[in-house]
């Protein structure tokens, strides 16, 4: 806790002015995603690593919506996105629905600023009109693929006389802005990969960075919106690595200062294989869906990746900060592990069970599941008590990884009471009768409920004066008894979960029941 509290300190030495302490400005970093689709476990990874940038430096984290790819718009998924970072635990600081000194936040909602970029770079000779035809674009690729290179632009429109461009744009044919790639790219330095240079002019043609229809693309947008939103440090995944190096020949040709970057390494499969958001496995609200806990999928991707000095399951969001470490990550691929989702998840549920604020809400929840899976067939509302529902969790922590288990056949016994016969019970055991009445004696004399193991021995106890049957056999008796099944929880903790007055109720009924079921 120590060295993450230095590190929120923020403060280093500088060499020209020896002994004296300078505090670092608090960084501004962004997530960006795109609202064609909802956040999946790669964005979450993302954002994440964003905010434990930011909060273990005092800075600030920005949900920015880049919403410019107008076709590929998902009606509903902007909203989602907040929605699911926000019950993530990693909510922004800076958004369209939380406000900010630096918005608007959505891309679409900026236009007239990157219009603005675009005349300042085309007056200044660093981006042009071009006018070529979907047509022309369609046939270089075609020839590029038949020749078997690299499909670019050749900048044809590069070498228009200024003349040639007036004429064209008062006969209003349809252009776009591209900008001049210069040859010869100077290395940078990422935070990651450390020094890095690509020649993009080398294999690419200019970009588009203004499309006919006024938006932007991701090129010119990006690099408008880090600068005027003040990003200090961008970190995004390492497919936008060869990018960079034009999105830094475009501050320059702007004047601006570029941020720092950090390329993340991709998240795949534990194969190798990448996450594939068209099986819909891997959205954070198919997670929610299934009773996956929040801070489980933190502690899950992080676990995957690097970017701490080590690894350890149960991790929570503040340990996460405090221990975050930009200069562990590594540039190979982070692998992630679904298989051990459910040894996560039950490693996180225990510890909400054991936090008795996280504990009633857990309670709140399990009793609206159990009434919307098992309302109709409850017969004693007792079992929507808190504090049977507390003695159930307790009872089952370390043994479920999530609260839908306690809905499912085998713990069914928990919420409705089970129709047992006389006879199935004779049918285990001749001494059925014996047993019943030998627990429900060992209740009303006050026998031990307070722990598993006390119940134990006093069962071993009855199972000793029995005659005919083993201590198995009459475990089978009782379990069938209280919950109609033949595997489950141990029967002391049946019983215990179930209470005393509710085990004398479903031995005593079984007892009366005749005929089969």
């Amino acid at each position: 806790m120590l060295g993450c509290v230095l590190r929120k300190m923020c403060w280093k030495r500088t060499g020209a002015r020896r002994g004296v302490c300078t505090r670092q400005p608090a960084p501004r970093v962004r997530f960006a995603p795109s609202p064609t689709g909802f956040l999946h476990l790669g964005g979450l990874r993302t954002a994440l690593y964003n905010y434990l940038f930011a909060k273990q430096r005092g800075g600030a984290f920005i949900l920015r919506l880049e919403d410019t790819d107008r076709a590929r718009l998902l009606p509903g998924a902007a909203d989602a996105i907040e929605d699911m970072l926000e019950w993530a635990g990693v909510p922004p600081d800076e958004s369209s629905r939380r406000g900010g000194d630096y918005g608007p936040y959505v891309q679409s909602e900026r236009l007239p600023l990157y219009s603005q970029t675009a005349a300042a770079l085309l007056q200044t000779g660093h981006a042009y009109y071009c006018f070529c035809s979907n047509q022309r674009l369609d046939l270089l690729k075609r020839e590029a693929q038949r020749s078997g290179h690299v499909p670019r632009y050749d900048n044809r429109c590069r070498r228009l006389q200024p003349e040639q461009v007036q004429q064209r744009l008062a006969q209003g044919v349809p252009a776009v802005v591209r900008f001049k790639l210069a040859s010869g790219a100077e290395p940078f330095q990422d935070m990651v990969f450390g020094w890095t240079r690509h020649e993009v002019a080398a294999v690419e043609g200019d970009p588009i960075i203004l499309k006919a229809d006024g938006f932007p693309t991701y090129h010119l947008a990006s690099v408008v919106d880090d600068h005027h939103m003040r990003v200090s440090h961008v970190l995004r995944g390492s497919e936008w690595l060869i990018s960079t190096a034009k999105h830094l020949q475009l501050f320059r040709a702007l004047g601006w200062t570029p941020p720092a970057y950090a390329h993340l390494p991709l998240l795949l499969n534990r194969d190798g294989s990448k996450l594939s958001k068209r099986q819909g496995d891997i959205f954070i609200q198919r997670f929610r869906e299934q009773g996956v806990l929040p801070e489980t999928l933190l502690d899950l991707v992080t676990h995957a990746g690097s970017g701490f000095d080590n690894n350890r399951i149960g991790r929570r969001l503040e340990e996460l900060v405090c221990e975050f470490n930009i200069s562990k990550i590594t540039t190979h691929s982070a692998l992630l592990d679904l298989d051990k989702l459910h040894e996560f998840n039950r490693v996180h549920l225990q510890r909400r069970i054991e936090d008795e604020e996280k504990c009633a809400v857990l309670r709140d929840e399990l009793r609206q599941r159990v009434l919307h899976t098992h309302g109709s067939q409850i017969s004693d509302r007792a079992v929507l008590e808190p504090l049977y529902i507390q003695r159930v969790l307790e009872l089952r922590k370390g043994h479920v990884c999530s609260l839908r288990e306690l809905l499912n056949h085998m713990h069914a016994y928990l919420w409705i009471r089970p129709r047992v016969t006389r006879q199935q019970l004779q049918e285990v055991s001749a001494e059925a009768e014996n047993i019943a009445a030998a627990v429900i004696q060992l209740v009303a004399s006050g026998g031990s409920f307070e722990s598993t193991e006390h119940l134990n021995t006093e069962l071993k106890l009855i199972a000793s004066r029995l005659k005919h049957t083993k201590y198995s056999g009459m475990m089978r008796v009782l379990r069938l008894a209280l919950s109609a099944q033949q595997q489950g929880p141990s029967v002391a903790e049946m019983m215990l979960s179930l209470g005393e007055q509710e085990v004398c109720v479903r031995l005593q009924k079984a007892l009366e029941q005749t005929g089969t079921t």
